[in-house]
């Protein structure tokens, strides 16, 4: 880690230095790497899951979906590529291998690949296509490999570890440029593994010796970025929701984070004392679940939650990552293709037309003649406004030619030399009178870019006051401007479209929960959201006319509910009964009581 801290450095240093000559402001670490800073500048890139799930209704595959559940029957992985491309995304990353082990390339480590199934007569590779796409299309190739495998009947054992890296370096050999490498940090728990169907357990922190797969990714793909709950390259940003904090620092305690990080609710805002750089990608899906559903076909989420999320991800200092859930087809859904392309159409119209272009802006400090105010509105990543040494605190005052209405304001910093802004305000005039900017959020960390939105407000002076930095400010990008149908921010709509049954809690303890819905009825489903702790993760479900002969009627998991607490749907053949059980055979955390903050049936 001191190497990439010191190569890091001088290469800020260098790179400032031959930009504007020997007054540039020294660095202050941590410092991104080149490969780092081309990375934020990609913004926003696509997420694919698909595989025996998507056939299988299931979120998490247990490991044992037959192989010839596999069958795509118009798969076009060019048709994926078309619709990143019209969604304004720069690169596609593919799930090669979700959890279940089934591999979309023909892996020659193992037969659970796509290599045996009916696609193709065995004869496709989902991994090669797509790589051909993203090249045809100029997107970029992503690839996930999940280091958990419920399949493999030797995990947790040493020879699992061999076999992880026999295939990382299948894929980072095979289909050409990778500009990331995700691996999961949902590692270790119940499984098929070769039919034992059990629980293994492993010390996340040490089982597959992380570092060595940071070394075969830098040997292999140099370029490459890898993303885990601590980087190296980038970090989750501790939800499923698609959003980073409003205060979000692009640092972490190397030492402390790893895959399956217990305090990851730390990672929205990231560790202003870090040691490293690794800045946070905002991932998210276009629908509730990460695989096809079809019961969520009219769940979509709309073009005003995607924008919002657009402003609290890569406005707040992130990336943003969304997610297509590809159908049984092997296509990206219509509905799902025409919110992502239009949501890119509104952020490309609300962010069209910079009004500081034509305005005077002017600096209470200025560095000198190579840092001037000038290079606020030039649209070069490479040229900034900056302040003298010792100089942390500033003020940039807008004139505008005449008054101007405005809702958006974008700020960027140069990143090559680190993020330094800690606090600061915006301030418009109202006749003779200053007033603070409406925002709605901290005004504290700026980082690679930082967007706000506010009330629609007409002035002709602007003021931001930069009240607290790191060091000397390094400013390379300022805008405002006004977008006419601008939508304040969207609310996440979730679970199903009505309340289903009444009913009255009759029996509750500390792993079940009996509802009694006061007659017969005829029952096909059970929808359950989690409260913020004591989450179910397996549940039975039993049901009866009365409370002393009911039958169990279905049991699973509820996966990935810790990071996506979303509303878990369950459905089940028609039953009558008056008398529901939902009973939890095992906890998210050990020890804790069921809770919930939903619990319906219909």
């Amino acid at each position: 880690m001191r190497r990439f801290a010191l190569t890091t450095f001088l290469m800020g240093t260098l790179c400032a230095a031959s930009i504007h000559a020997q007054d540039a402001p020294a660095p202050i670490a941590p410092l991104p790497t080149e490969h780092q800073v081309a990375w934020q500048q990609l913004e926003t890139y696509a997420f694919v899951h698909f595989g025996p799930n998507t056939f299988g209704d299931r979120e998490w595959g247990y490991g044992d979906a037959p192989l010839s559940s596999f069958n795509p029957t118009r798969l076009d992985c060019e048709q994926w590529a078309r619709v990143c491309k019209e969604a304004g995304m720069r690169g596609i990353i593919l799930t090669a291998k979700h959890h279940d082990g089934f591999c979309l390339w023909p892996t020659k480590y193992t037969d659970y690949s796509v290599r045996n199934t009916p696609y193709k007569d065995g004869k496709g590779d989902v991994v090669g296509e797509l790589a051909a796409a993203c090249r045809k299309y100029g997107l970029k190739l992503g690839l996930y490999l999940s280091p958990w495998d419920r399949h493999q009947a030797f995990y947790g054992t040493p020879l699992y570890v061999e076999y992880f890296y026999a295939q990382l370096r299948e894929l980072l050999t095979q289909y050409g440029e990778v500009f990331e490498v995700w691996f999961d940090g949902a590692n270790g728990g119940d499984g098929w593994y070769g039919g034992a169907k059990e629980t293994r357990k492993i010390d996340r922190s040490t089982y597959y010796n992380f570092p060595r797969a940071w070394q075969t990714v830098y040997e292999l793909q140099p370029q490459a970025i890898i993303f885990s709950d601590g980087g190296p390259g980038c970090r989750w940003v501790g939800n499923e929701r698609g959003y980073a904090d409003a205060t979000n620092w692009a640092f972490l305690r190397s030492k402390e984070v790893y895959p399956g990080y217990e305090r990851y609710k730390e990672l929205q805002y990231g560790h202003e004392d870090g040691d490293a750089w690794v800045a946070s990608e905002c991932n998210t899906s276009i629908r509730p679940g990460w695989f096809y559903h079809e019961r969520e076909d009219d769940r979509v989420k709309s073009v005003d939650h995607l924008v919002d999320l657009y402003y609290r991800s890569v406005g707040h200092n992130g990336t943003f990552l969304l997610n297509f859930p590809v159908d049984k087809e092997g296509l990206i859904h219509p509905t799902d293709s025409a919110h992502a392309v239009d949501f890119h159409r509104q952020v490309v119209a609300e962010l069209k037309t910079n009004l500081l272009v034509k305005a005077k802006i002017k600096a209470s400090d200025t560095r000198g003649k190579a840092f001037t105010t000038k290079n606020l509105t030039d649209g070069q990543f490479d040229t900034y406004w900056a302040t003298p040494d010792g100089v942390n605190t500033a003020m940039l005052e807008v004139t505008f030619g005449k008054a101007q209405r405005l809702n958006r304001l974008m700020l960027s910093e140069y990143i090559p030399l680190g993020q330094r802004v800690r606090k600061f305000s915006v301030e418009y005039l109202d006749g003779k009178q200053w007033l603070p900017v409406k925002v709605g959020e901290a005004t504290t960390t700026i980082g690679y870019k930082r967007l706000l939105r506010f009330p629609t407000l007409t002035t002709k002076r602007l003021r931001i006051r930069f009240e607290d930095s790191r060091g000397p400010l390094c400013i390379n990008g300022l805008g405002a401007y006004y977008a006419p149908q601008g939508a304040q921010g969207a609310q996440e709509v979730q679970g199903v479209q009505d309340r289903g049954f009444d009913y009255q809690v009759v029996k509750t303890g500390g792993s079940e929960v009996m509802m009694d819905l006061g007659k017969v009825l005829t029952l096909r489903s059970l929808h359950y959201k989690p409260s913020s702790s004591g989450m179910a993760a397996n549940y039975e479900i039993l049901v009866g006319e009365s409370p002393d002969a009911l039958k169990a009627i279905a049991s699973g998991e509820f996966s990935n509910i810790r990071n996506n607490p979303i509303m878990q749907d369950v459905y089940f053949a028609p039953v009558n009964a008056r008398y529901v059980l939902l009973r939890v055979t095992r906890m998210v955390t050990d020890g804790e009581a069921l809770k919930y903050d939903q619990l319906l049936v219909r």
